[in-house]
């Protein structure tokens, strides 16, 4: 093994090789809360435009049987 004669070799490239997982780990993660965001913005877009449209209905039910 060209690793056996200089053992701090192998450790410095094991510390880098760990680095570079590391830092693409974080991104991956970093992309992931990103959709997240999106996906519970949109999720309370739908919320709301189902609320608005219920009490769009119940107004115009309460018009109606007033007139």
């Amino acid at each position: 093994m060209p690793f056996d004669c200089a053992p701090g070799l192998r450790l410095s490239a094991h510390e880098r090789v760990s680095a570079i997982h590391h830092e693409n780990i974080c991104r991956r993660l970093e992309r992931l809360d990103q959709a997240m965001e999106r996906l519970e913005r949109r999720l309370w877009l739908t919320v709301y435009g189902v609320v608005a449209m219920i009490l769009a209905q119940a107004l115009q039910s309460v018009l109606t049987a007033g007139g």
